[in-house]
């Protein structure tokens, strides 16, 4: 599924909310709020790009394979990496 996710795909779920699940217990709410496309081809031939949520600022989930969860993409793996207190990346290859 994430082979066919493109800057596009993110930009009109801008400042909507997901639900980030870190365990069956724990789940987030977290916000969308910047995609970047770098207008390089990456390796599936899309432009590469990264995507960046806000979440709450503690704590501070460790970089690792998260699933989110959003009403009009789904359900979806997306290894997001701590950028600052509550704000992670994922970036499209």
């Amino acid at each position: 599924m994430l082979e066919m996710f493109t800057a596009d795909t993110f930009r009109p779920l801008l400042e909507e909310r997901c639900e980030l699940v870190v365990d069956e217990e724990t789940r987030f709410d977290v916000e969308l709020t910047e995609v970047t496309e770098s207008g390089t081809p990456g390796a599936e031939r899309r432009s590469q790009f990264a995507v960046v949520f806000r979440g709450p600022a503690d704590p501070t989930l460790p970089q690792r394979i998260y699933r989110l969860e959003h009403p009009k993409l789904g359900a979806f793996d997306i290894f997001l990496v701590p950028i600052a207190a509550g704000r992670y990346e994922a970036i499209f290859t």
